[in-house]
């Protein structure tokens, strides 16, 4: 329906428009230097973009967090398939240090 290429980029974008503002927050608040959330914005980035580019993972249902190279996942997905490849996307991402699932799966569906 989408056309991925188109998607993965307006994805980027919006993520580099949160970054833009929202920058200053972390430092404001001591969580982590100004190159650290650089560099956890760019490794949410990176791993929104695999997702976008699966067939398997909803780049739009799966959120993706980044704390000190530490990769949280969450939302919900259609199949514990779906849940596992996100997982696998993000640890094969250079960079992730770790990674949290906290996807549900949503029965029924």
């Amino acid at each position: 329906m989408f056309n991925k290429p188109i998607l993965t980029v307006a994805l980027a974008t919006a993520l580099t428009a949160t970054l833009a503002t929202t920058s200053g927050c972390a430092v404001t608040r001591n969580q982590e230097t100004v190159g650290t959330y650089v560099d956890d914005a760019a490794l949410t980035t990176r791993v929104k973009a695999k997702f976008a580019a699966d067939p398997t993972v909803s780049a739009m249902a799966i959120s993706v967090e980044t704390m000190k190279g530490t990769v949280q996942l969450s939302g919900f997905a259609k199949s514990y398939e779906e849940k596992s490849m996100a997982e696998k996307l993000a640890r094969e991402t250079s960079g992730v240090v770790a990674v949290r699932n906290d996807i549900a799966v949503r029965q029924g569906s």
